[in-house]
């Protein structure tokens, strides 16, 4: 008789952005009149630049002529784009990543949840808490043991280690999902030489790296000395460049690291062409476009209209009287509700019409707080925080 990973039964009953979807869909069908707004999912609303565009429609066309027709492509990527890449690391951090350290993927979010194929169940996963799903979900999937990092207002949602923390995998996120906040040089600093110390392996998102704005901050790991010796980087281009729906990402995996003898760089290489057949060439022309310089400017001007966004939200919730961070160098706002966190998602969805994401689908320490994303046009943002502003006005 087949037997199944029970490992599963330790999940809750639903992926946290599936239920928010859930219930907007109940609140929907019962008041079929409303009007209601997402500030919830981190999707994107801005259409691909005509750079990037332009490369798609020119390499689907060499699909259909035998001379430019591409088959089966290097499972970890082409290197056309991993070159370009490399490229962005030194202009913008001032980090050198070698070609083959680089992994091409369809999203971050896909390489965070299979590199724990890389790793025994019998290792202790550090995890901050409020923290993205992901993170937790794949590991109680193989059945991980799984401490949380405090975060909170005293340290700004930006927990670092004690002496006498223990971990042997390391999860951190900056600038944070879903916090918004962002750690500095020295703060990561503390994590690389704490994961020195203990044999650990820190796993790092990047994935919102091209908000920051503030150049004192660190985009990347690397940035700090140690980290090519303990650090993963994973990377998307999903709101980089609106690639949600187009799918593509990066992962740089340092030759430097080696566990028990075994290279983590050729160890993920080996996995991935075992698992993966690679990122279609027609999205990694299209990646590439967004790393040449009219691609990255484009890029940066869909950026700068969801951190306008950003800003109106911050600024609403500044006269509004609610404490909040993020917003800065993140798309993400994270804001005091001052109640349960599901209670205040129906309560704003019901007298606003206007749908976030409750604090405590991150983690316990985020209940009482609430995530709302710039991500939506410029025209509805202004017209939920009105919605919003009104009623707390009342």
């Amino acid at each position: 008789m087949v037997k199944l990973n029970t490992n599963f039964r330790n999940l809750k009953e639903s992926y946290l952005f599936s239920g928010v979807a859930r219930r907007i869909r109940e609140f929907k069908a019962a008041n079929p009149s409303a009007d209601i707004i997402r500030l919830s999912i981190g999707d994107v609303t801005r259409p691909l630049t005509a750079p990037v565009v332009d490369a798609l429609v020119k390499a689907s066309k060499e699909m259909g002529v035998a001379e430019t027709f591409r088959g089966y492509g290097d499972e970890q990527g082409y290197g056309f784009l991993q070159l370009k890449i490399k490229e962005y690391y030194q202009k913008t951090a001032n980090v050198t990543v070698e070609q083959d350290e680089i992994f091409i993927s369809d999203g971050a979010k896909s390489d965070i949840g299979n590199f724990t194929d890389m790793f025994d169940t019998d290792n202790i996963v550090l995890v901050p808490d409020p923290v993205y799903p992901v993170y937790v979900d794949s590991n109680l999937m193989d059945g991980r043991k799984i401490v949380y990092i405090q975060g909170c207002e005293a340290n700004g949602f930006l927990p670092l280690p004690e002496e006498k923390t223990q971990a042997d995998i390391i999860y951190l996120c900056s600038p944070n999902n879903p916090t918004g906040a962002v750690y500095t040089r020295e703060q990561l600093k503390v994590w690389v030489d704490f994961a020195l110390k203990k044999g650990a392996i820190i796993l790092f998102d990047a994935a919102y790296e091209s908000f920051i704005s503030d150049s004192s901050l660190p985009r990347s790991i690397f940035e700090v000395e140690g980290a090519k010796d303990c650090a993963v980087e994973f990377c998307s281009l999903s709101k980089t460049a609106g690639f949600t729906g187009t799918r593509c990402g990066y992962t740089v995996v340092p030759k430097n690291i080696v566990v028990d003898g075994v290279s983590l760089n050729r160890m993920w290489l080996r996995r991935q062409t075992t698992k993966f057949n690679g990122t279609s060439y027609i999205v990694q022309r299209g990646a590439e476009a967004v790393f040449t310089s009219e691609g990255y400017a484009s890029c940066r001007q869909s950026i700068a209209y969801y951190m306008e966004n950003a800003r109106m939200i911050a600024s609403t919730l500044d006269k509004l009287g609610i404490w909040h961070t993020g917003g800065v160098n993140s798309p993400y706002i994270w804001l005091r509700c001052g109640m349960d966190s599901w209670d205040y998602f129906d309560y704003l969805l019901r007298e606003a019409n206007v749908a976030g994401t409750p604090g405590s689908g991150f983690g316990k320490c985020g209940e009482g707080y609430f995530r709302l994303t710039a991500f939506n046009t410029k025209e509805r943002t202004a017209e939920a925080l009105a919605r919003i502003a009104a009623l707390y006005n009342r």
